[in-house]
């Protein structure tokens, strides 16, 4: 089964990650995968090396009729069953590219980082009824949207545990901190949008810090052009609080699983998600999950069966559950245990692959593909 999967770009991101670990693996399930991105990125070199047909086009243009016929020319060439988009503008082309060729399955994912502006949304609109299948990554996610989702199919994202394995570098080192020091932390960019809540955590800290004394925390994340004044936010708190010290803010970073290795608890405090990857990370490399209650987060904790749960933007009963948890080696293990045991299960690259070959499976032999 030849499958093409389009991204605009290739920095990290949810969508990125996953769609790099679907390239990684997608020999093993049968599928013969080609990529292509028209700008390309920060993990440009990581698809490269994936082990699949890469390709890189430009995109001039909003919708660029060259970048079009390079699509299509590529699709036929290839002899592609599945075309695969992730964002609306990735689709638009495709859907472009493969009119009037038959027997082609379309497929857009929604992966819902955030709410769509109205040049998306008016973009949705126009493909959801031209896609063969319509993806979204959670329950939660459909409600987001100002369209009918009654006919989309759910499909969890999935991680690679492979990819989780760490290269024994250490934060610790790299900060000159003891070994018994407690970290904390989140793995998440700052926006422009109202999507991560970094500030919660910060004002979580100085009653955390005053209580353990050997705890620290991090914040990996690029800040995305726009945030900038949502980083000074967090910098100017913990700098008001005298807190600064002991909160090391990373920026982008290519050594997640080393920073995941070496987290005691990890913070996921947010606004907005589809069904974070990061989330899914932090279960499969054993770090014990506190999330903030918004349904996303729930859904993929299942209610907070996997996860502690503080209300969003409550400061004061996180830093309560960060607390009882640093203190109860017992609970965090357990907790961590159950998690573990659930995301590997249900949010693994192998769950996600096999839900996918099966609705690809079910396109091409659609009658109507």
């Amino acid at each position: 089964m030849k499958i093409l999967h389009f991204l605009d770009t290739t920095n990290r991101g949810g969508a990125e990650v996953l769609t790099l670990d679907v390239c990684r693996n997608a020999a093993r399930v049968g599928l013969e995968m080609t990529f292509v991105t028209s700008k390309g990125g920060t993990m440009e070199e990581d698809f490269r090396q994936s082990g699949v047909d890469f390709h890189k086009f430009k995109r001039s243009l909003p919708i660029d009729f060259s970048l079009v016929k390079q699509l299509r020319q590529i699709i036929v060439e290839k002899q592609i069953s599945i075309v695969h988009a992730h964002q609306p503008v990735e689709a638009l082309h495709l859907y472009l590219a493969t009119r009037k060729l038959k027997n082609f399955g379309k497929i857009l994912s929604y992966h819902g980082g955030t709410t769509l502006d109205w040049k998306n949304l008016q973009a949705a609109k126009f493909l959801i009824p031209r896609m063969d299948a319509n993806v979204i990554v959670s329950e939660s996610l459909k409600k987001d949207y100002n369209f009918d989702t009654k006919d989309f199919t759910v499909i969890y994202n999935g991680t690679d545990i492979e990819r989780l394995k760490p290269s024994g570098k250490s934060l610790r080192q790299e900060f000159n901190l003891p070994n018994d020091a407690l970290l904390i932390g989140m793995i998440g960019n700052f926006y422009q949008e109202r999507r991560k809540d970094q500030l919660t955590i910060c004002r979580a800290l100085p009653k955390i810090f005053a209580e353990i004394p050997n705890v620290h925390c991090v914040f990996a994340g690029k800040t995305e052009n726009g945030a900038e004044e949502k980083l000074a936010d967090c910098k100017n708190f913990c700098a008001e609080k005298g807190i600064a010290e002991k909160v090391h803010f990373l920026g982008a970073r290519n050594d997640i699983p080393d920073i995941l290795a070496e987290l005691d608890l990890f913070i996921f405090s947010s606004f907005h998600e589809g069904l974070p990857i990061a989330m899914i990370e932090a279960m499969l490399a054993k770090v014990p999950l506190i999330i903030s209650d918004i349904e996303p987060l729930m859904e993929a904790s299942e209610n907070g069966k996997f996860a502690e749960v503080f209300p969003l933007q409550n400061a004061e009963i996180l830093s309560e559950k960060v607390l009882q948890l640093l203190k109860n080696n017992n609970l965090r293990d357990d907790l961590t245990n159950r998690a573990f045991d659930f995301a590997n299960e249900k949010f693994s690259i192998e769950a996600h692959l096999k839900n996918l070959k099966n609705l690809y499976e079910k396109i091409i032999l659609s009658p109507q593909s």
